[in-house]
């Protein structure tokens, strides 16, 4: 190929550099992993690797191909080009080797690989720098090191004076060609995949094991990606004063405060019958907008119909607001506390113990319209839940219609034709997406969803903002229908447990369906539906209880009578053993307030400097005094649990083996 001298500079580093970060990692795998990771996993971890460690390359092969573009940095063609890329290649070399010598040493030191946390230690620098050099050989580090830059600059400079020596071959043509040609290889380096979203640290959590995921993390991709959670975490103190409180608060019954013990384990007989599961995460399922709760627009009349005939729980909070946290919350059974951002992109939290694993002998089920890759969701699901079958946009044969991949009602109807051809118990979880701008009602169902008009002021009244909203609520109810009514032709029907719950509310006006403080305190961002429907299992109840979406997989496992630990804050809501307190936590990370739902009140406080205390009635508009006996319980119960979420994000790993 007829390429130009410093594309040609550019390609022989770029594999070179790729071929030693191959040979780390193989030395990190003898070093450290080797009795750990083997077989056909190694091989996964090891292709993974290579692919992270192509982003990086990519990403330096861009920067010098961009400088070569320019005709005065040239490093073939100009001094000032040759003297800035050899000293940018420098920096990164230098740049390159501290990376790895770190990545080494925190190996040795925690069996892991580097992490942003890394720099929370600077904070005590004397300490650790105490550490460091009592703990490691220090000066032979630092000339392994200095040795290590020079050989490969050296390396560097010997294939530029090479390529110096050979003619330029390139045509005109071929130096406007092949430089956007590099441009578009590299920039699909980065990306590091052909699809919508690029290759994330969680697809190294695909692998379902922590030491192939940080095989296949290289110290840039591991290091970057933890940067924005290098200040999260827990405080360990707090949680263990927060302990005796949280005990009561659970029953855990285990008086071990320095331990933090937390699991609460069922020790049913599970039953002969082994129901199924379908667990449906609904997209801004807001209460306040729908039929069960009395809105003039009935918007939601099938789902209303369903809660008459199921185990509806009016008063259900989740403990925040997002779809991330939602899922999150959801799953684990711990509200998402992180300020700066959702925990399922912290690679530190990963690993979480999940109920659904309890279920020995289930199918494991996700449905999702379009890719687990927001978020980094995927690397919760695949690492968390044993032998998941995973179902994203590409699976389904349907096209997809906006954003968030292919409709609602196609997903449902995927779902129950896979449902239908199991011969094992399964439990499945379908999370919808279409209640969500941009609104999209697909033009396969236009004919029999009728797209309704309501007046703009009547529309506001009632809890929305435009028609598109409006009608987008609508098509989720017809989506509910159709599903259930094709789940009921089926075997699967009479057997099966169907959970519905919202992933979260959506902040507005709830008019005169609610009193003042599910407007003005924004609870209405929190309170969502809640039932588990089935009319061969579950006798009807309407429960006004607080209930929150911590609580769900808890109680999915006491109704179908599953043996399970749990070792998170949720708890079986339909056992009336289980606590003696009902409440919901709730945290808002934009106004960085905290709060607590209970006995009819809710408190909530700022975590900035001067937070104001707040605590109003959820069930009339009545004024509440805030005695000190009344904000001592509250603030004590508000900041347990809170102490408790941070530390259980970090200390609540999934239990290896358990399959």
């Amino acid at each position: 190929m007829k390429l130009p001298r410093y594309i040609k500079w550019i390609c022989i580093n770029a594999v070179l550099v790729l071929v030693l970060m191959t040979l780390l990692r193989v030395a990190i795998y003898f070093a450290f992993v080797k009795p750990l990771v083997t077989g056909s996993l190694l091989v996964k971890a090891f292709l993974m690797g290579l692919w992270f460690d192509t982003r990086i390359v990519s990403i330096v092969s861009l920067i010098f191909l961009i400088l070569g573009m320019i005709p005065a940095l040239n490093p073939f063609e100009r001094k000032l080009g040759r003297r800035v890329s050899l000293s940018l290649w420098t920096l990164f070399v230098i740049f390159f080797c501290f990376f790895y010598v770190i990545d080494f040493a925190n190996y040795a030191y925690l069996f892991q690989s580097l992490s942003a946390s890394l720099i929370n230690y600077l904070y005590d620098a004397r300490i650790s720098t105490k550490m460091v050099w009592q703990t490691y050989h220090v000066g032979w580090i630092i000339a392994g090191l200095i040795v290590s830059v020079l050989l490969l600059m050296k390396l560097i400079k010997t294939v530029y004076n090479k390529i110096e020596e050979t003619p330029k071959v390139a045509t005109k043509r071929g130096k406007v060609v092949w430089p956007i040609v590099f441009f578009l290889l590299f920039a699909l380096g980065v990306f590091g995949r052909l699809g919508q979203y690029p290759l994330r640290w969680s697809d190294a959590f695909t692998l379902s094991n922590d030491n192939a995921a940080n095989l296949a993390l290289n110290p840039f991709q591991s290091f970057f990606s933890t940067l924005g959670f290098r200040r999260s975490g827990f405080d360990l103190a707090e949680a263990k004063k927060a302990y005796p409180l949280m005990e009561k608060y659970l029953n855990t019954n285990h008086a071990l405060t320095d331990s933090l013990v937390y699991d609460r384990c069922a020790d049913s007989v599970q039953s002969i019958q082994q129901p199924n599961v379908v667990l449906v995460i609904c997209e801004s399922f807001s209460a306040y907008k729908s039929s069960m709760y009395g809105n003039p627009l009935n918007t939601t009349p099938y789902f209303n119909e369903l809660c008459k005939n199921g185990v509806f729980f009016e008063r259900c909070f989740t403990p925040s607001y997002g779809t991330a946290r939602g899922v999150w919350a959801t799953l684990t059974g711990i509200p998402d506390v992180e300020l700066l951002n959702t925990t399922s992109r912290n690679p530190l939290a990963v690993s979480q113990h999940i109920i659904m694993n309890d279920f020995k002998g289930y199918q494991k089920f996700y449905f999702i319209g379009g890719s687990t890759s927001w978020a980094n969701i995927r690397g919760v699901l695949t690492h968390n839940i044993d032998s998941l079958h995973l179902f994203e946009q590409d699976d389904y044969n349907a096209p997809k219609i906006d954003v968030w991949g292919v409709s609602d009602k196609n997903v449902f109807l995927q779902a129950n034709k896979t449902l239908s051809t199991q011969q094992k118990p399964f439990f499945a979880v379908i999370q919808t997406a279409d209640n969500h701008r941009p609104y999209t009602i697909p033009e396969e169902d236009r004919k029999s969803f009728v797209v309704k008009n309501v007046p703009q002021d009547s529309l506001k009244q009632h809890g929305f903002s435009t028609l598109d909203e409006y009608n987008a609520f609508r098509y989720t109810d017809y989506c509910f229908e159709q599903f259930m009514e094709a789940a009921k032709k089926e075997k699967y029907f009479n057997n099966t447990i169907f959970v519905f719950v919202g992933d979260h509310g959506i902040p507005g006006d709830a008019g005169d369906m609610f009193p003042k403080a599910w407007t003005d305190d924004g609870l209405t961002a929190e309170h969502v539906p809640l039932l588990f429907y089935s009319p061969a299992l579950l006798k009807p109840q309407r429960i006004s209880s607080i209930a929150s979406q911590i609580d769900v997989l808890p109680t999915i496992a006491g109704i179908c009578k599953i043996p399970y630990c749990n070792t998170a804050l949720g708890r079986d809501l339909l056992n009336k053993d289980s606590s003696l307190l009902r409440g919901a936590f709730i945290v808002d990370p934009d106004k960085k307030r905290i709060g607590f739902i209970n006995n009819g009140l809710y408190y909530s406080y700022g975590l900035t400097k001067g937070g104001k205390e707040m605590i109003k009635s959820v069930v009339d508009d009545k004024d509440v005094t805030l005695s000190d006996t009344v904000r001592n319980y509250y603030k004590g119960m508000t900041d347990a649990i809170y102490q408790t979420a941070r530390y259980m994000l970090f200390n609540n790993k999934k239990r290896e083996g358990k399959k």
